[in-house]
């Protein structure tokens, strides 16, 4: 008898096309090649009777058939990941791949050194850090934990408040030393920024510049802080920074510490079907108690 498709081992692979828009994309997403997926879309589409996507040389794009079905998949997934986290049974090892998605800052200078002890706690535990500046979509499986900067908009998402941190303005002694001294905020519109590229910034929580200086304007513009820093231990000029970030760089100078502050603040969030799974609450916890023995470095007591 030919099956009829409609089970959850279908729908894993509509939801891959769904998602990544590509064959190529969900074959690396299931682990298949291309003409594998390819072909299970097909059957899906035979069995159902139903055309499921727009297929154009831009890729692949759902039908209104397949908007209807989109949800009944991630209703499906959703089951699949809550009782696959409620069967994992108590004391076995922690073991698997969690993916955190984190502010390219937060992830590269403050997570990735710290992340080798919680393996050595776990040899069986994989961390995969997407270290950039950008939006991840819990409910599209993009991430298993995001750090953000504000609390998420999405559905059925746990959230917490991880830790205010304060920024400054920051220069090199390249810069510093050729310029006259900087005695007051009235001096700042004299000088040229290091900053993010305004129309490309993720969130409203990084468009601080004008409200150090209504005047200031970046010179040099990156989406990525990490390119920040470096411009500005070139002698670029004038630059916000996270504290926590600046204390990695000995080269970089606090300007005007006492007059020029702000505060931000990281959230962790966590997909509600999956803050019951063992190795997502295992790397949750941890990040979270990394965070709190860092409570100084975040509040910029360097």
């Amino acid at each position: 008898m030919r099956r009829t498709g409609r089970n959850w081992d279908d729908l894993r692979f509509f939801l891959a096309v769904a998602r990544a828009g590509t064959l190529t994309g969900a074959a690396a997403e299931t682990g298949t090649e291309h003409t594998t997926v390819a072909r299970r879309i097909l059957a899906l589409e035979e069995s159902l009777h139903l055309r499921l996507f727009h297929k154009s040389h831009l890729g692949y794009a759902l039908t209104e058939a397949g908007e209807n079905l989109l949800a009944t998949a991630e209703a499906m997934e959703s089951a699949f990941v809550g009782a696959t986290a409620a069967l994992g049974s108590a004391g076995q090892p922690i073991a698997g791949t969690v993916r955190i998605g984190a502010p390219d800052g937060f992830g590269s200078v403050f997570l990735a050194p710290r992340m080798d002890r919680l393996c050595e706690r776990h040899p069986g535990l994989e961390i995969e850090i997407v270290a950039t500046a950008r939006i991840f979509s819990l409910s599209k499986r993009e991430a298993d934990i995001v750090i953000s900067l504000s609390s998420p908009q999405q559905a059925r998402v746990v959230t917490r408040r991880l830790v205010d941190y304060r920024l400054g303005i920051y220069a090199s002694p390249i810069y510093l030393n050729r310029v006259p001294q900087i005695l007051s905020k009235t001096d700042l519109s004299r000088h040229p920024f290091v900053g993010y590229i305004e129309d490309m910034l993720f969130t409203s929580e990084l468009n601080y510049l004008s409200l150090i200086d209504p005047e200031a304007s970046a010179r040099i513009r990156s989406t990525n802080l990490l390119a920040q820093v470096h411009a500005t231990l070139g002698g670029a000029g004038l630059c916000i920074l996270p504290d926590f970030i600046a204390s990695a760089y000995p080269g970089l100078v606090a300007v005007l510490r006492d007059a020029v502050s702000l505060m931000r603040a990281f959230h962790m969030n966590i997909h509600e079907d999956n803050r019951k799974a063992a190795p997502i609450r295992e790397v949750a916890a941890f990040i979270a108690g990394e965070v709190e023995a860092a409570q100084a470095l975040f509040a910029g007591s360097r």
